[in-house]
């Protein structure tokens, strides 16, 4: 799974396609809808809004803590649950919105190139004032693997961002200073240096 924290401008046709699925896949995970995939590391960030969720409603009720307020994911009921589905998936409450997000910036890019992406199958409005963090040296290691994807697969594409050196990211997300996330698995071979712009191995 690879949620890009690059704008999806960047993507090719390609890239852009397997965002939305993916994307889709994270939104089943995220809101409790399929078993699969639950733990896997791409999505920790999407969860820890959903923390940041649940400690606004401590502070709301009392209970101490802080954290940016993100609404539940639409679709829940009042306990939580996602109707139709069984008790033991638990949904990330405050997840849904910021994966809402994250697709409508790649329907929108879709819809941009004339792709019809169906966006009745995100689950919930994009959530303008909601931004996660993501790191410069992570965007950086991202913007080196799709450099590398693009080179192969859509050279004409790659052409197009030949001058890029740091790549805007996903209008979900800010920029803060930082290494490569902690859940990427990165061989030494492909730490992003201070001003690289080759593609890793």
């Amino acid at each position: 799974m690879r949620i890009w924290s690059v704008h999806p401008r960047y993507l090719d046709r390609q890239g852009l396609t397997a965002g939305w699925r993916e994307g889709l896949l994270a939104q089943k995970v995220l809101t409790g809808t399929t078993k699969g995939y639950r733990n896997h590391p791409q999505l920790r960030r999407f969860r820890a809004a959903g923390d940041g969720a649940r400690m606004d409603e401590a502070v709301a009720s009392g209970g101490g803590g802080s954290g940016a307020h993100v609404a539940p994911a639409p679709g829940l009921t009042p306990g939580g649950h996602v109707p139709g589905t069984p008790l033991d998936v638990v949904p990330d409450d405050g997840a849904g919105p910021a994966i809402s997000t994250y697709l409508h910036g790649i329907v929108d890019e879709a819809s941009r190139r004339g792709y019809t992406f169906d966006r009745s199958l995100v689950l919930g409005p994009a959530v303008t004032e909601l931004r996660l963090e993501v790191t410069d040296g992570q965007l950086a290691y991202e913007w080196e693997h799709l450099r590398a994807k693009l080179a192969v697969r859509s050279p004409d594409v790659a052409k197009l961002w030949v001058d890029v050196v740091v790549p805007d990211p996903h209008p979900l997300f800010h920029v803060v200073p930082g290494p490569v996330a902690e859940w990427e698995i990165v061989t030494v071979s492909e730490e992003p240096g201070p001003a690289s712009s080759s593609p890793p191995a």
